[in-house]
């Protein structure tokens, strides 16, 4: 990431601000959009990344031009993985099977009399295997374009 000096971050280091501490003073006069913080790091001024939060923090630094968006992006694309881990953690066999069970039953009790054996089975399903393994029977008796919402509360 690269980072720029502000305005007030100027006026706080030429006013000497006790919020710099000397190794964050030294290490800010190298921000300048385009040393990333790797680079202005390994200039050997002990630099830590709790420095560089602080100063941003501080409003002593702000992201170069570009690297905000990027910098929004990126933490975007972390927060939806997150999500999506998370909800595929919480999301157990059991849970699936609750969401997906009512589901099954309304397709196959849809079907009349011509579905009958095969809603007997959904409503004889205990568990979220015996309920998986009626997916491809369901699926063949009421279509797939139906069997959308059932799928992916089975599969996902």
């Amino acid at each position: 990431m690269k980072y720029v000096k502000t305005e007030s971050g100027q006026q706080a280091f030429k006013a000497r601000s006790t919020l710099f501490s000397s190794r964050q003073r030294s290490a800010f006069i190298m921000f300048d959009g385009n040393k990333s913080v790797e680079q202005v790091a390994a200039a050997g001024l002990g630099l830590t990344q709790e420095d560089v939060d602080h100063m941003v923090a501080q409003g002593f630094l702000a992201p170069a031009a570009g690297e905000a968006v990027l910098a929004q992006a990126r933490a975007e694309t972390a927060a939806a993985q997150d999500v999506l881990a998370n909800a595929f953690k919480a999301h157990s066999a059991q849970d699936r099977y609750k969401e997906a069970k009512p589901l099954a039953t309304k397709l196959t009790a849809g079907l009349g009399l011509r579905g009958f054996r095969l809603n007997l089975a959904v409503e004889a399903a205990d568990g979220f295997e015996e309920l998986l393994a009626l997916l491809p029977k369901i699926k063949d008796a009421v279509g797939s374009k139906a069997c959308v919402e059932l799928e992916r509360a089975l599969t996902q």
